[in-house]
């Protein structure tokens, strides 16, 4: 199988783990043969199939995975043992980690969750709230110390 990008030796050192600049080998989706990424811990944080990438300043390390169709980019993170797959984004200041699974067509960014944890916790105090949000435990995981 032909790998779709490499670890570069451009490295950086953040939270005392040392992370890698990726650099595309192939092109698919947006992404260019010699198109430099983000930056992951180790090769397993982004799948080597699919049009799944690491976009810019964003960071994907420890056990956390990236596959399928998306992208994380600006400067959010993955980590932990995060997922992030289908055709899902996670970008702007965004942090996605613990047990946290991203997918389908979700954008995650910093406003688009604070708004869905502003209604998650007025479902909290009413007993009309069926239908607000679907999916509060990825809410309350990718943005617990929020606040």
């Amino acid at each position: 199988m032909m790998k779709k990008f490499k670890l570069t030796k451009t490295t950086k050192t953040e939270y005392g783990i040392k992370l890698y600049q990726i650099e595309a080998t192939t092109n698919f989706g947006d992404v260019s043969k010699g198109d430099l990424g983000g930056w992951v811990e180790k090769e397993s944080n982004l799948s080597q199939d699919g049009n799944a990438w690491v976009y810019g300043n964003a960071k994907v390390y420890g056990d956390a995975k990236v596959f399928g169709n998306a992208w994380v980019y600006g400067n959010a993170e993955v980590y932990g043992n995060a997922r992030v797959y289908g055709d899902a984004r996670v970008y702007g200041d965004a942090c996605v980690s613990g047990d946290a699974w991203v997918s389908g067509n979700v954008r995650y960014d910093t406003d688009h969750v604070r708004e869905a944890i502003s209604r998650w916790r007025y479902c909290l105090y009413t007993t009309t709230c069926q239908t607000t949000m679907t999916n509060f435990t990825t809410l309350r995981t990718i943005y617990r110390d929020w606040e």
